[in-house]
Protein backbone atom coordinates (compact mmCIF):
# COMPACT_ATOMS: atom_id res chain seq x y z
CA UNK A 1 0.00 0.00 0.00
CA UNK A 2 1.28 3.28 -0.67
CA UNK A 3 0.77 5.95 2.38
CA UNK A 4 -0.22 9.70 1.43
CA UNK A 5 1.09 11.90 4.24
CA UNK A 6 -1.82 15.07 5.23
CA UNK A 7 -0.01 17.25 7.32
CA UNK A 8 -2.47 19.39 9.40
CA UNK A 9 -1.22 22.19 11.80
CA UNK A 10 -4.28 22.77 13.40
CA UNK A 11 -3.49 24.15 17.42
CA UNK A 12 -6.91 25.01 18.01
CA UNK A 13 -8.27 22.06 19.64
CA UNK A 14 -6.13 22.85 22.53
CA UNK A 15 -6.10 24.96 24.95
CA UNK A 16 -2.45 24.26 26.27
CA UNK A 17 -0.69 27.45 26.96
CA UNK A 18 2.24 25.72 24.28
CA UNK A 19 -1.06 25.37 21.70
CA UNK A 20 0.77 26.95 18.94
CA UNK A 21 3.55 24.26 19.04
CA UNK A 22 1.38 22.11 18.01
CA UNK A 23 1.34 24.01 14.74
CA UNK A 24 5.15 23.89 15.17
CA UNK A 25 5.67 20.17 15.36
CA UNK A 26 3.33 19.47 12.64
CA UNK A 27 6.07 21.52 10.65
CA UNK A 28 8.82 19.74 12.78
CA UNK A 29 7.72 16.38 11.43
CA UNK A 30 6.41 17.79 7.88
CA UNK A 31 10.61 18.30 7.29
CA UNK A 32 11.35 15.05 7.30
CA UNK A 33 8.77 13.31 4.93
CA UNK A 34 8.88 12.56 1.40
CA UNK A 35 7.84 15.98 -0.69
CA UNK A 36 6.10 13.56 -3.23
CA UNK A 37 3.94 12.09 -0.79
CA UNK A 38 3.28 14.51 1.64
CA UNK A 39 0.55 17.23 0.95
CA UNK A 40 -1.17 20.21 3.79
CA UNK A 41 -4.05 20.65 4.36
CA UNK A 42 -4.47 24.79 5.29
CA UNK A 43 -5.32 25.76 9.19
CA UNK A 44 -6.10 29.28 9.50
CA UNK A 45 -3.75 31.86 11.81
CA UNK A 46 -6.81 33.22 13.76
CA UNK A 47 -8.38 31.47 16.53
CA UNK A 48 -11.87 30.96 15.52
CA UNK A 49 -15.39 32.01 17.45
CA UNK A 50 -17.15 28.54 19.23
CA UNK A 51 -20.37 30.30 17.57
CA UNK A 52 -22.96 29.22 21.19
CA UNK A 53 -21.49 25.37 21.03
CA UNK A 54 -19.47 25.11 24.11
CA UNK A 55 -16.54 24.48 21.95
CA UNK A 56 -13.95 26.84 21.86
CA UNK A 57 -12.52 28.18 18.20
CA UNK A 58 -15.26 26.02 17.32
CA UNK A 59 -15.67 27.78 13.74
CA UNK A 60 -11.83 27.35 12.81
CA UNK A 61 -12.10 23.26 13.92
CA UNK A 62 -15.45 23.11 11.39
CA UNK A 63 -13.51 24.93 8.66
CA UNK A 64 -10.05 22.72 9.21
CA UNK A 65 -12.16 19.36 9.01
CA UNK A 66 -14.00 20.33 5.96
CA UNK A 67 -10.81 21.29 4.33
CA UNK A 68 -9.28 17.64 5.45
CA UNK A 69 -12.34 15.77 4.17
CA UNK A 70 -11.60 17.63 0.79
CA UNK A 71 -7.98 16.43 0.73
CA UNK A 72 -8.65 13.59 1.91
CA UNK A 73 -11.57 12.35 -1.07
CA UNK A 74 -8.27 12.36 -2.92
CA UNK A 75 -5.97 9.97 -1.63
CA UNK A 76 -5.42 6.77 -3.55
CA UNK A 77 -4.85 4.36 -1.06
CA UNK A 78 -4.59 4.95 2.68
CA UNK A 79 -3.39 8.29 4.74
CA UNK A 80 -0.85 9.11 7.63
CA UNK A 81 -2.41 12.23 8.99
CA UNK A 82 0.14 14.33 10.83
CA UNK A 83 -1.17 16.71 13.65
CA UNK A 84 -1.94 19.50 15.19
CA UNK A 85 -3.87 18.54 17.87
CA UNK A 86 -5.86 15.49 18.29
CA UNK A 87 -8.94 17.25 16.94
CA UNK A 88 -7.85 16.39 13.36
CA UNK A 89 -8.67 12.72 13.75
CA UNK A 90 -11.91 13.88 13.55
CA UNK A 91 -12.28 14.42 10.06
CA UNK A 92 -9.54 11.40 9.37
CA UNK A 93 -11.34 8.74 11.19
CA UNK A 94 -14.79 9.93 9.34
CA UNK A 95 -12.84 10.00 5.75
CA UNK A 96 -11.65 6.07 7.14
CA UNK A 97 -14.77 5.07 8.30
CA UNK A 98 -16.35 6.10 4.31
CA UNK A 99 -13.19 4.47 2.86
CA UNK A 100 -14.37 1.00 4.53
CA UNK A 101 -18.15 1.67 4.79
CA UNK A 102 -17.81 1.63 8.47
CA UNK A 103 -16.30 -1.89 8.60
CA UNK A 104 -13.58 -0.19 10.78
CA UNK A 105 -12.24 -0.80 14.42
CA UNK A 106 -9.98 2.07 16.47
CA UNK A 107 -7.59 1.75 18.26
CA UNK A 108 -6.72 5.12 20.55
CA UNK A 109 -3.63 5.10 21.58
CA UNK A 110 -3.25 8.05 24.43
CA UNK A 111 -2.49 9.73 27.56
CA UNK A 112 -6.14 10.80 27.31
CA UNK A 113 -9.99 9.16 26.00
CA UNK A 114 -10.89 12.48 24.76
CA UNK A 115 -14.69 11.67 25.76
CA UNK A 116 -16.10 14.46 26.82
CA UNK A 117 -18.85 16.18 25.82
CA UNK A 118 -18.97 20.23 25.91
CA UNK A 119 -21.10 19.84 28.90
CA UNK A 120 -18.78 18.01 30.71
CA UNK A 121 -15.43 19.55 29.24
CA UNK A 122 -13.70 21.08 32.31
CA UNK A 123 -12.00 22.94 29.12
CA UNK A 124 -13.83 23.63 26.47
CA UNK A 125 -11.30 22.41 23.92
CA UNK A 126 -11.94 20.20 21.42
CA UNK A 127 -8.64 17.53 21.78
CA UNK A 128 -10.83 16.53 24.95
CA UNK A 129 -14.27 15.86 23.04
CA UNK A 130 -12.86 14.24 19.25
CA UNK A 131 -13.93 10.74 20.35
CA UNK A 132 -17.10 11.41 21.88
CA UNK A 133 -17.74 13.37 18.83
CA UNK A 134 -17.17 11.00 16.56
CA UNK A 135 -19.37 8.46 18.79
CA UNK A 136 -22.52 11.02 17.55
CA UNK A 137 -22.30 12.44 20.53
CA UNK A 138 -21.39 16.97 20.93
CA UNK A 139 -21.24 19.40 18.27
CA UNK A 140 -18.44 18.73 15.56
CA UNK A 141 -20.20 15.68 14.42
CA UNK A 142 -19.48 13.23 11.34
CA UNK A 143 -22.20 12.09 9.35
CA UNK A 144 -24.85 9.91 11.00
CA UNK A 145 -24.06 6.73 8.71
CA UNK A 146 -20.19 7.72 9.43
CA UNK A 147 -19.98 7.37 13.39
CA UNK A 148 -18.42 5.14 15.46
CA UNK A 149 -19.66 2.54 17.68
CA UNK A 150 -18.72 2.62 21.28
CA UNK A 151 -17.85 -1.45 20.69
CA UNK A 152 -15.30 -0.60 17.55
CA UNK A 153 -13.04 1.31 20.13
CA UNK A 154 -9.86 0.05 21.83
CA UNK A 155 -8.29 2.35 24.30
CA UNK A 156 -4.67 1.73 24.89
CA UNK A 157 -2.32 3.27 27.12
CA UNK A 158 -5.28 6.34 28.76
CA UNK A 159 -3.82 7.34 32.60
CA UNK A 160 -6.02 10.52 32.85
CA UNK A 161 -9.59 9.82 32.81
CA UNK A 162 -12.56 12.84 33.22
CA UNK A 163 -15.44 11.48 35.95
CA UNK A 164 -17.64 11.91 33.01
CA UNK A 165 -15.11 10.07 30.39
CA UNK A 166 -15.13 7.17 32.94
CA UNK A 167 -18.98 6.72 33.10
CA UNK A 168 -19.23 6.65 29.66
CA UNK A 169 -16.11 3.92 29.08
CA UNK A 170 -18.18 2.23 31.78
CA UNK A 171 -21.78 2.47 30.40
CA UNK A 172 -20.57 1.28 27.05
CA UNK A 173 -18.33 -1.15 28.39
CA UNK A 174 -15.22 0.45 26.03
CA UNK A 175 -12.23 -2.00 26.08
CA UNK A 176 -9.17 -0.69 27.65
CA UNK A 177 -5.71 -1.86 26.94
CA UNK A 178 -3.42 -0.36 30.15
CA UNK A 179 0.41 0.72 29.40
CA UNK A 180 1.50 -2.19 31.90
CA UNK A 181 -0.47 -4.56 29.57
CA UNK A 182 1.16 -3.51 25.87
CA UNK A 183 4.66 -4.99 27.02
CA UNK A 184 3.53 -8.28 24.65
CA UNK A 185 0.61 -6.71 22.11
CA UNK A 186 -1.78 -9.64 22.68
CA UNK A 187 -4.51 -8.39 24.39
CA UNK A 188 -4.88 -5.33 22.78
CA UNK A 189 -5.18 -7.57 19.66
CA UNK A 190 -7.66 -9.58 21.02
CA UNK A 191 -10.02 -6.66 22.02
CA UNK A 192 -9.82 -5.54 18.35
CA UNK A 193 -10.66 -8.92 17.45
CA UNK A 194 -13.63 -8.57 19.43
CA UNK A 195 -14.93 -5.84 17.83
CA UNK A 196 -15.15 -8.02 14.60
CA UNK A 197 -14.11 -5.63 12.42
CA UNK A 198 -12.36 -5.48 9.03
CA UNK A 199 -9.70 -3.25 9.02
CA UNK A 200 -8.46 -0.80 11.86
CA UNK A 201 -7.55 2.91 12.22
CA UNK A 202 -4.64 3.51 14.02
CA UNK A 203 -4.91 7.04 16.32
CA UNK A 204 -1.49 7.43 18.25
CA UNK A 205 -1.08 11.11 20.58
CA UNK A 206 2.67 11.31 21.20
CA UNK A 207 1.87 12.27 24.94
CA UNK A 208 0.75 7.76 25.51
CA UNK A 209 4.56 7.42 25.15
CA UNK A 210 6.36 8.72 28.41
CA UNK A 211 7.94 11.57 29.12
CA UNK A 212 11.35 10.60 29.23
CA UNK A 213 10.71 8.85 25.56
CA UNK A 214 9.84 12.34 24.59
CA UNK A 215 10.07 16.02 25.67
CA UNK A 216 8.11 18.11 23.25
CA UNK A 217 4.92 17.34 24.81
CA UNK A 218 2.08 19.90 25.77
CA UNK A 219 0.95 17.99 28.97
CA UNK A 220 3.32 15.06 29.76
CA UNK A 221 1.96 12.21 31.91
CA UNK A 222 4.25 9.56 34.06
CA UNK A 223 3.95 6.22 33.49
CA UNK A 224 3.38 5.89 29.22
CA UNK A 225 4.47 3.60 27.26
CA UNK A 226 8.10 2.85 25.98
CA UNK A 227 8.53 3.21 22.40
CA UNK A 228 9.64 0.14 21.68
CA UNK A 229 5.47 -0.85 23.30
CA UNK A 230 4.01 1.77 21.17
CA UNK A 231 6.10 0.48 17.89
CA UNK A 232 5.42 -3.42 19.03
CA UNK A 233 1.53 -2.48 19.33
CA UNK A 234 1.48 -0.94 15.67
CA UNK A 235 3.28 -3.70 13.86
CA UNK A 236 0.92 -6.64 15.40
CA UNK A 237 -2.00 -4.60 14.66
CA UNK A 238 -0.27 -4.38 10.61
CA UNK A 239 0.58 -7.68 10.67
CA UNK A 240 -3.00 -8.81 11.48
CA UNK A 241 -5.41 -6.28 9.92
CA UNK A 242 -5.68 -4.23 7.11
CA UNK A 243 -4.51 -0.53 8.13
CA UNK A 244 -7.21 1.91 6.71
CA UNK A 245 -5.74 5.25 8.13
CA UNK A 246 -3.42 6.67 11.12
CA UNK A 247 -3.18 9.68 12.90
CA UNK A 248 0.44 11.32 14.66
CA UNK A 249 -0.90 14.23 16.91
CA UNK A 250 0.02 15.97 19.76
CA UNK A 251 3.87 17.07 19.79
CA UNK A 252 4.81 20.50 20.86
CA UNK A 253 8.70 21.09 20.95
CA UNK A 254 9.68 23.95 22.95
CA UNK A 255 12.16 25.19 20.23
CA UNK A 256 13.32 23.76 16.85
CA UNK A 257 16.36 22.13 18.72
CA UNK A 258 13.92 19.88 20.71
CA UNK A 259 12.10 19.22 18.25
CA UNK A 260 15.34 17.66 16.37
CA UNK A 261 16.33 15.84 19.75
CA UNK A 262 12.52 14.32 19.72
CA UNK A 263 12.39 13.62 15.46
CA UNK A 264 13.92 10.54 15.55
CA UNK A 265 11.87 9.09 18.05
CA UNK A 266 8.35 10.10 15.93
CA UNK A 267 10.33 8.86 12.74
CA UNK A 268 10.40 5.35 14.22
CA UNK A 269 7.13 5.65 14.88
CA UNK A 270 6.06 6.45 11.53
CA UNK A 271 8.17 3.82 10.57
CA UNK A 272 6.04 1.38 12.62
CA UNK A 273 3.23 2.54 10.92
CA UNK A 274 4.27 2.06 7.02
CA UNK A 275 7.24 -0.13 6.26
Amino acid sequence: MAVTFVVVPQWQGSMSARAMRLADGAEAIRGDLPASATRTVEVPAESGDALGTGVLRFSALLGVRDRLLHSLATVPDWALTIGGDCGVSLGAVEHAMRRTDGDLAVVWLDAHPDLNVPDDSPSGAFTGMVLRALCGDGELLPDAAHRLHPDRLVLGGIRDVDPAESAFIDEKQISRVGAEQLDHPGLLLDAVRATGAGSVYVHIDLDVLDPAVITGLANPLPFGLSLEQLTGAVAALRAEFPLAGATIAGFSPASPLDAEADLPTILRVIGALTR
